[in-house]
This record gives C-alpha cells, sequence and structure tokens, in this order.
C-alpha cells in the first residue's frame, strides 16, 4: 500500500474509533478530506481529469466544501479507484441488467468499510445493547458477493446477530413461508424480532399477511429496518403508509423502525434518528467522518435550509474510491435541526441541471 494512504487510512480509523458521539470540529474534517483529496487527485486519472476541466486542484482546494464532487453515473464507465482494480479485495455493483448499466466500487480494503458500519449500526438500531436474533429479508453475502448492501448484512450479523438469525431471499425470490412460520414461533416464545431488509421486501410480507388474514403482536424490544426506497414491485407505498403497516401486521411501533440510507459508491451508511433519540424523526444522522451537502442544482451552490436540492455527500471511508459523491436523490435541511432529510429521486432535469456528468471523466 502507498504510504500516503496508509497514513490516511489510520488518520481515517482513529476517527472513528471515537465513535458516533463525538462530533469532528471542521478544521480536523478539512484537514483529512483535503488530504484525501489531494491523493485521489494523484492516483485517479479519470478524476483528475475531471478535476482539471473544473480548473480545480489540492493547491488550489481550500476547504473541504470546494472538493469536487463525483457524479454517481461516472462509476458506470470508469474505474474510479486510487489503485489498480484487480487488486480489489470487493467489488460492489449498483443495480442494471448490463455491465454497461451497472456501476461498480471497488474497494482495496475492507477495514475502513466494516469500521464506518458498526459504531453506526449500534448507535442507532442497538442504542440498548439489546441482542436478538436477526430476521433479514435480503440475499447472504456469499450468495451476493457483489451487493454491498449484502455485505452489510453479514457484517452487522456477525457482530450484533443472535443464534438463530438468519437470510431469507434465495436466488431472487422472498421466503414468505419460512419467514411466516419463524415468525409465528417467535411469537409464541414471547420473543422480540429484528426485522431489515428492503421496502419491497416488506411490502411483500404485508400484502401476503392481508391476503391470508394474519396479524402479529411481538414483544417490547422489537424493532425494523428498512432501506431501499418505497416502490414495491406490485405497488408504491409512501413511507408514512409502509410504517402503519410494520405497526398493524407485526405490533411494532413507528418509533422502532428506522429507514436506513445508503449507496453501493459509499462506504458510510446514514440512519433516521430516530431509536437513538427516542422521538420518530426522518432526519437522518452524519457520523463525524462524513458531511452531507444540500446542493441547488441550478446553481450548484449549497441550498438554503428548508429548500430541496441534491445530496451530495463527504465520505471519509472512500480513501481508496472517490471520497466526494454527487448523488440523484433529493434531499433538504431543516432550520435549527442537524442531519438531512431525503426525500427521493431527483428527476433528470434536475440532475443534469447541476452541470456534473460521467462525459466530464474523460483522459486525454
Amino acid at each position: 500500500m502507498d504510504k500516503t494512504a496508509v497514513e490516511l487510512q489510520q488518520r481515517i480509523l482513529a476517527l472513528m474509533a471515537r465513535g458516533v458521539a463525538q462530533a469532528t470540529a471542521d478544521e480536523e474534517f478539512d484537514r483529512l478530506a483535503r488530504d484525501v483529496f489531494a491523493f485521489q487527485h494523484q492516483w485517479c486519472a479519470p478524476y483528475r481529469a475531471y478535476c482539471e476541466r473544473l480548473k480545480l486542484a489540492p493547491q488550489t482546494v481550500v476547504h473541504w466544501k470546494e472538493i469536487p464532487a463525483v457524479p454517481t453515473s461516472a462509476f458506470k464507465g470508469f474505474a474510479l479507484a486510487c489503485f489498480p482494480e484487480a487488486e480489489a479485495v470487493a467489488e460492489f455493483h449498483t443495480s442494471g441488467t448490463t455491465r454497461e448499466s451497472t456501476g461498480r466500487h471497488y474497494l482495496r480494503t475492507l477495514e475502513l468499510y466494516e469500521a464506518a458500519i458498526v459504531p453506526n449500526f449500534a448507535a442507532h438500531l442497538l442504542p440498548d445493547k439489546a441482542r436478538m436474533p436477526m430476521m433479514i429479508l435480503m440475499p447472504s453475502p456469499q450468495e451476493a458477493p457483489h451487493s454491498s448492501l449484502s455485505h452489510m448484512m453479514g457484517v452487522v450479523m456477525r457482530e450484533f446477530g443472535a443464534d438463530g438469525s438468519a437470510y431469507y431471499v434465495e436466488r431472487g425470490e422472498l421466503l414468505i413461508e419460512k419467514l411466516v412460520r419463524d415468525l409465528s414461533e417467535a411469537q409464541q416464545d414471547g420473543q422480540p424480532v429484528f426485522l431489515l431488509g428492503t421496502a419491497f421486501a416488506f411490502v411483500h410480507l404485508f400484502d401476503h399477511l392481508a391476503q391470508q388474514n394474519l396479524k402479529f403482536e411481538f414483544s417490547p424490544g422489537s424493532r425494523a429496518m428498512e432501506t431501499g426506497g418505497f416502490k414495491g414491485r406490485s405497488r408504491e407505498v409512501s413511507k408514512v403508509d409502509l410504517y402503519g403497516l410494520f405497526e398493524r401486521f407485526l405490533g411494532i411501533p413507528k418509533a422502532r423502525v428506522v429507514n436506513e440510507y445508503g449507496m453501493t459508491e459509499l462506504s458510510t451508511q446514514f440512519y433516521d434518528a430516530t431509536m437513538r433519540t427516542g422521538r420518530r424523526t426522518d432526519l437522518k444522522t452524519v457520523p463525524p467522518w462524513a458531511r452531507v451537502l444540500v446542493i441547488d442544482p441550478t446553481s450548484g451552490r449549497e441550498a438554503a435550509e428548508n429548500e430541496a436540492g441534491l445530496i451530495r455527500v463527504f465520505d471519509l471511508a472512500n480513501v481508496w474510491s472517490m471520497m466526494c459523491v454527487q448523488t440523484e436523490d433529493l434531499g433538504v435541511s431543516r432550520a435549527g435541526e442537524t442531519g438531512f432529510e431525503v426525500l427521493g429521486r431527483a428527476a433528470g432535469a434536475e440532475v443534469r441541471g447541476c452541470s456534473l456528468n460521467a462525459e466530464s471523466f474523460v483522459v486525454e
């Protein structure tokens, strides 16, 4: 490994080791972020070419907010890594049916990736330090080795799951009968449940329970984590309606359901602060090793509070790939509140208006 990169990695791991509760001063984050930018500018040729087109370089960027953001679309056409991709220990793919439509995130090491998962997950889903079997409504890492979400679930099961934890998706199908049987046994035994899955998997479960006229009422301590948006394969369900279904069919109150926001191109996830703060909220917490800006798609500048814009993430855990990622998701920061709220996917025109595109990543 490059000596500079190893030093950067150790500095970031030390920051993560402090946990989620201790905020990072802007001066410290700025030093780290600009050092990571300099490293990535030097070792990733497509990124360096992009920065040159923007007339930005480590010598001219004076604050982390000025670091050029990489559009998620660029991961589909370029190997955005600071090392030969053949040396990657993991390769995570975005959704897509062909190689051309699939973005790829190459990881030189899993140490940073997993260090970002563990304290953040514990703070937002296990503030009471409970340990119980995890019922995971997605494929295992062995079945889906290129899924960042499945890898994440493998990490949290290893670190926090009790005996009896299991996956309930195989070959793309939800094992609905096995899931219902295990839910029934947990209810009979008076055991709390911990369900984790994509929103559309939960919609499938709730549709099945409705058809079978089944309802559960699990003991206190039960909780759920959902991710992946709210569009089911057969119908679209709002977040409010989905959380109502958790209460109606599983007896899990809305204050015990947490949304996770993440993406293949990042190493860090963001969670509703609901269980951490003890009150229902849609605001996502930003851990100390990351920053999130909401960008006005017309001006390309930071949007005002309470104004919707595109979510831009600065993720120090992405040392070996791209730290600053411009998403195609709409978000908002609220006046008087910390964190950010995810509003949904942006329309194509809104993304184009941000003047960030994959065509700028051409190496001459």
